[in-house]
């Protein structure tokens, strides 16, 4: 009522000449109540929140006519975690101290026509408090115009520039004004927002046009009196509300709401002149970032004493998991990471003295201190370089992680040039390449954030290339135009046109391995200058006189840059009058995968190769996969925002077998960006020259012989001219090549000289086998944050909304070994080809992976948000003896069998409303925001809401063998609260819990260990078992009256007379394998497999069995196989009491009768099965006719045999068969269907007379 009063007294005092435009009056002193307030949740009732909440008086005195000084008073700062309605907000005495000791001193700021110019404020004031205070001053920041009561401005604020539109309405009565203004914070032309640890996630605009994961909004109300100096602002609020998710917001999301409150509390005239102390100018009322790298969201410790705390907890991290690893632990790899961040470089330099002497305090912290992330590092690293005292293997993984995690800044990029010029850097080959490659990322990064990007930055690279080739060094021409594909910068342009034929004025004469890297090195540069890349990648591809891979690869470059229409269409054009057929196989292949793509990238681009591949088809729609391919396999969801693709490319030429590069990528689509993940490559110069365009024997259908024509050829591998590159494999991560190699005939023939059974004590294999008869016991961890990306956006409170993402893996592996020889070797290696080695063992491989996502406010002072926790430890421990004897050829492991449950695999995660604040850090709160049963939540539910659902899943599966004492269990529970309209969020939000476990079985034999044994070794078998290979080898003339129809009588008498022949044959095991559960007590139980092989002429047989092992059990599993001169193949299979309860017949035989086509035949049928097979095959017979249907084919119903499923492949032309599936009920076929085969394949069949004893079946 007292300000009510006041406003009206103002009001009527100054009624005569009165103005609405806000002003503030130097002369007088106004005093207002602020509170702020800010939430983060999910927004449904029952479900826990995070809040933080400001409140304070504010006093604004004016100094002079447009500077006025702000001071604040009384401030308290209040917390809330857990649930509304039944929590409340808490006061923090030791929080409000902390901020009162800065915000209570004045600030000074310049004001005119109604905005805020720039801050001022004393020395030692941090900037999360400067920001506050702008919260607080942007209530004082609005345009007023009287002249127009609808209008829109693009204005500063302290989001950036941004679009208001505003609304002013007049109380006639009290003549107070009411302005309405609302902010698109989502759409600002130059937003106070930035990204982190996102450079190689390239924006998708196209993605986003399906929907968002964040929306912003915000308004503002003010209440208006006038006066004769201005328009005064009696009371104000603001409310700010932001929603995401990591899907689509328009599927569920979580949500911030900011409000703040400003209340007119008095107007007085100011006594006396306002004096102002020595203030610093700290920037307009736009939020000001701070550098947040030590201040990580998803945990908060005392800072204070960084580097000794950093030093005990590498010991302590060190010790845990000094055999394996404690999954307890790797949080606290995190910690780390921020203590790190927090020591100087002074500090990084006592702490390498004291660590560097332990092998495992080394290792741990070089594995950590790369997340450093800035100077630094940097600093740190050039001075171990200069001092030499890292191996190759430890600069390498150092210097790779520490450049990929660096902050691209203009300062840092200048330090870490000087790598490309260490003499430390070129003295090791693969240092060498990690310099260059890496400090090419670093350019990438850079010229994400700063555009346009500087030549600056990419020269050093434009060097290395011109260099080299004035050198002809092409290892290094090679190393920079990998460099400069990683770099990306439309600058390099022009160099790398120097190395590609028929695009530049002046163009060097090189190999094609380096035109190959030149056509590479515009990868990333598709993006950026798209058109500039167009041009040249056209001009190579209709270059026919170019090599075909040039040709290919300039192709797959042109459709990164997602060419129009009109260039596809020149393509197309093009392509019809094309002679060499690998070109083209591998051109309509690509444009026929992009055509089915689903993501949203190449929605433009699909519909241009559609049209393509449509005109192409009909000529070059049946190549075979003999020529030169590419495939894309896509899928993309709506809901999800996320989506994934495959791509695979192999090249060839028509003057070699094998292909001259093969390819394989992936991409993942998520939120908005495009991340590409690992691909993998080689390149096959040398080996292609070594096997040449032909190779004797090699008949092309992957059979054995083909096989060995390819080792025998490769046998020649010396014949490579000098030194020469046989094998390049290369890697790329996030785009970024990180890692080549080049495999010569020096590194071939060191590699076979080291194990080659003549080699003696000179090879580093002998002094391995040494090791391992005296004992070894070897050790790893490796501590990777695999990414850290974080974006930060203002908030109207001047607080930082934060969401992060941090994905930390901490792997491990032990091994201990120690091997006996009898006899030991004395003089060559081979000599161990003649001994019984044996072999003791254990140890522990395994990794834990965590995965955080925070989504709130993270200051230097406090937290408050909501954050998923997930956890995801594996493990494989093991412990055997075993013994190998080469010239018998039999291998045998005795494995102990555990007694404790043991955890192979879990996935746990859950997602919790988080407080911390930083004068209090070990109390921090994290509330479960799907509470549990015990937890007792508030029941609040409107009735306009929807009810929720929920969800409490569990259950437990266990795969057991009462045989062997053990069994594999999976284990998991879920707790889910969702509703169906929030969908796919809820989904995944809440208590997850799944597990892979092996677990011991409580048996009435005590099983003390598993025995396996190999025996590759020919072996007698007693007699039982020659009766029962007999019995099984007449099988097969019981099941030929199904499978065999009368008229072949030849074939079957053919049969007859191998099984009568086979009768009298002694049996002999060439493989066998047995695993048994053994007790020093009791006889061995478990089961005896062996295969016999009697080949004959034009047949080859081979018989399985299978023997339970134990007392009183005689059940067996008999199978026995022909395979008659490739053409006709046929399994019999019985299995159960001596092989005689169940049982089952396949068959498959080509065949081509006079005046037929070729045809191919398969049948299954069966005698008797279990009941479950049977149940199995009923369910699967269910679906078929809908997936017939889905595939084209059509459905007849029509009675066949009732135990039998057939069916039939018929060659309809050179290039298309018909297919037809008969079932027990009905028959499904489909004519004329195209297969992408050689096109004289299946014409072949029909003048291949070999083939005609095989009969029509």
């Amino acid at each position: 009522m007292r300000r009510l009063l006041l406003c009206c007294l103002v009001a009527l005092t100054t009624c005569q000449s009165v103005r609405y435009e806000f002003s503030l009056n130097p002369k007088k002193t106004y005093e207002y109540r602020y509170e702020g307030l800010l939430n983060v949740g999910l927004g449904m009732s029952n479900l826990a929140e995070a809040g933080a909440k400001v409140t304070c008086k504010v006093k604004i005195m004016g100094g002079t006519s447009q500077t006025f000084l702000l001071q604040v008073s009384d401030l308290a700062f209040e917390e809330f975690n857990g649930f509304p309605g039944k929590n409340t907000f808490t006061v923090s005495p030791k929080l409000t101290r902390r901020i009162s000791a800065q915000l209570v001193k004045p600030f000074m700021f310049d004001f005119a026509n109604g905005h805020v110019g720039n801050i001022h404020a004393s020395a030692g004031i941090s900037d999360t408090v400067v920001n506050m205070v702008r919260g607080i001053l942007s209530f004082f920041h609005v345009s007023v115009k009287t002249t127009q009561s609808v209008y829109e401005l693009e204005e500063i604020g302290i989001h950036g520039m941004c679009q208001s539109n505003y609304a002013i309405q007049e109380n006639r009565t009290t003549k107070d004004m009411t302005v309405t203004q609302v902010v698109d914070v989502t759409n600002c032309r130059d937003k106070a927002a930035i990204y982190r640890g996102m450079a190689t996630a390239v924006p998708d605009d196209i993605s986003k046009q399906r929907g968002d994961s964040i929306v912003s909004t915000m308004r503002y109300v003010y209440t208006i009196k006038p006066t004769t100096e201005g328009g005064l602002i009696c009371k104000a609020h603001c409310l700010e509300q932001q929603h995401f998710s990591p899907f689509n917001v328009k599927g569920g999301s979580f949500k911030m709401q900011a409000t703040k409150e400003l209340v007119l509390l008095d107007v007085t005239d100011t006594l006396s002149a306002v004096t102002f102390t020595a203030m610093e100018d700290r920037g307009n009322i736009v939020y000001k970032f701070i550098d947040a790298t030590a201040e990580l969201p998803i945990i908060m410790q005392n800072l204070d004493g960084p580097l000794a705390k950093a030093v005990e907890l590498i010991k302590r991290l060190a010790e845990v998991n000094v055999y394996q690893i404690d999954s307890s632990t790797s949080e606290d790899t995190i910690k780390l990471y921020q203590l790190l961040r927090s020591v100087p470089y002074e500090g990084l330099e006592v702490m390498w003295k004291q660590l560097a002497g332990d092998e495992e305090h080394r290792r741990w912290f070089l594995d950590t201190v790369v997340e450093v992330s800035d100077g630094r590092i940097l600093k740190f690293l050039q001075t171990r370089f200069q001092a030499g005292d890292l191996s190759s293997s430890e600069a390498m993984q150092t210097l790779l992680l520490a450049f990929n995690h660096l902050q691209a800044l203009p300062e840092l990029l200048d330090v870490a040039k000087t790598f490309l010029s260490s003499p430390f850097s070129k003295a090791d080959v693969q240092v060498w390449h990690t310099a260059a490659l890496a400090y090419g990322s670093l350019v990438y990064k850079h010229c994400a954030y700063y555009t346009p990007c500087p030549l600056a930055a990419v020269q050093p690279l434009l060097d290395l290339a011109t260099e080299s080739l004035t050198a002809k060094n092409e290892d290094d021409v090679v190393l920079s135009l990998k460099a400069l594909g990683n770099a990306g910068h439309p600058g390099s342009i022009k160099t790398i046109m120097r190395f590609l034929p028929g695009v530049a004025a002046n163009p060097v004469d090189v190999s094609p391995r380096v035109r190959c890297a030149a056509v590479q090195s515009m990868r990333l540069i598709a993006a950026r200058d798209p058109h500039s890349i167009q041009d040249i990648t056209m001009s190579l591809f209709l270059q026919k006189d170019l090599p075909a891979e040039i040709r290919m690869l300039a192709f797959m470059i042109l459709l990164d840059t997602k060419p129009p229409m009109a260039l596809v269409s020149t393509v197309t054009a093009h392509l019809q009058e094309e002679n060499d057929l690998h070109v083209v196989s591998f051109v309509f292949s690509y444009l026929r995968s992009v055509a089915r793509s689903r993501t949203p990238d190449n929605l433009f681009l699909s519909t241009a190769c559609n049209i393509a591949v449509k005109i192409l088809a009909p000529k070059f729609g049946r190549l075979s996969y003999h020529f030169s391919k590419a495939m894309r396999i896509d899928w993309f969801n709506d809901d999800f925002l996320f989506g994934s693709a495959a791509e695979g490319f192999m090249l060839k030429n028509a003057k070699e077998i094998v292909p001259s590069e093969v390819m394989m990528k992936g991409k993942m689509y998520f939120i908005g960006r495009i991340v590409q993940l690992l691909e993998l490559g080689f390149r096959a110069d040398g080996l292609k020259e070594i096997i040449g365009s032909s190779i004797p024997g090699f008949k092309g259908d992957l059979s054995l012989n083909d096989f060995w024509a390819i080792y025998q050829q490769l046998q020649n591998w010396e014949r490579a001219a000098g030194n020469k590159t046989l094998l390049q494999l290369y890697s790329r991560a996030s785009g970024q090549e990180w890692f080549y190699a080049d495999i010569n005939k020096e590194f071939v023939r060191n590699l076979i000289n080291a194990v080659s059974p003549s080699a003696g004590r000179e090879s580093p294999a002998w002094a391995a086998v040494e090791s391992l008869q005296k004992g070894i016991s070897w050790h790893r961890t490796k501590s990777f944050l695999i990414f850290e990306t974080r974006y930060f956006q203002a908030t109207t409170l001047g607080l930082p909304l934060e969401i992060s993402k941090y994905y930390q893996a901490l792997n491990g592996v032990t091994v201990n070994a120690k091997a006996a020889i009898n006899p030991p070797p004395t003089e060559r290696l081979g000599q161990l080809l003649t001994s019984e080695i044996s072999l003791e063992t254990d140890g522990w491989v395994g990794c834990t992976k965590d995965l955080w996502l925070f989504y709130g406010v993270n200051t230097e002072f406090f937290q408050s948000g909501a954050q998923l926790k997930s956890k995801i430890p594996s493990a494989v421990p093991w412990k055997l003896s075993a013994k190998v004897n080469v010239r018998e050829r039999r291998v045998a492991l005795d494995i102990p069998l555990s007694k404790k449950e043991i955890e192979l695999v879990s996935v746990s995660s859950n997602v919790y409303a988080v407080s911390r604040n930083s004068e209090e850090p070990t109390l921090s709160k994290m509330t479960p925001m799907i509470p549990t049963a015990a937890e007792g939540a508030p029941v609040v539910q409107p009735e306009t809401a929807a009810p929720p659902n929920t969800w409490h899943p569990r259950s437990k599966a266990c795969a057991q063998s009462n045989i062997y004492g053990a069994a594999l269990c999976v284990e998991s529970e879920m707790r889910r609260v969702y509703y169906h309209q929030e969908y796919p969020l809820y989904y995944f939000l809440g208590y997850t819990n799944v597990a892979l476990k092996a677990v011991p079985v409580k048996t009435a034999k005590v099983v003390d260990k598993i025995h396996l044994e190999f025996n590759a070794g020919k072996s007698r078998h007693p007699a039982s078992t020659q009766q029962l290979l007999g019995t099984l080898r007449r099988l097969p003339k019981d099941a030929d009256t199904h499978l065999q129809p009368s008229s072949e009588s030849s074939s079957s008498e053919l049969e007859s007379g191998r099984y009568d022949t086979m009768l009298n044959a002694t049996p002999e095991a060439v493989f066998s394998i047995r695993a048994l559960a053994m007790n020093r007590n009791l006889k061995p139980e478990g089961y005896d497999t062996a295969v016999y092989y009697t080949p004959e002429a034009r047949v080859q047989n081979t018989q399985l069995i299978v023997s339970q092992v134990g007392e009183n059990t005689n059940w067996k599993m008999c199978m026995d196989t022909v395979l008659e001169n490739h053409a006709a193949a046929k399994a019999h299979i019985r299995w159960g009491a001596e092989c005689q309860s169940f049982g089952m017949s396949l068959s498959a035989d080509t065949a081509r009768l006079p005046g037929s086509r070729p045809t191919l035949k398969a049948k299954v049928h069966w005698d008797r099965i279990p009941d479950a097979m049977m149940d199995l095959g009923r369910c699967v017979e269910t679906y078929i006719p809908g997936m017939a249907l889905l595939l084209g084919f059509n459905q007849e119903h029509q009675k066949n045999p009732m135990q039998e499923v057939s069916a039939s492949l018929v060659a309809s032309s050179a290039d298309s068969v018909d297919v037809r599936v008969e079932f027990p009920e009905y028959t499904v076929y489909r004519q004329a269907i195209s297969v992408t085969l050689p096109a004289t394949s299946l014409l072949a069949v029909q003048h291949n007379t070999t083939w005609d004893y095989a009969g029509d079946q």
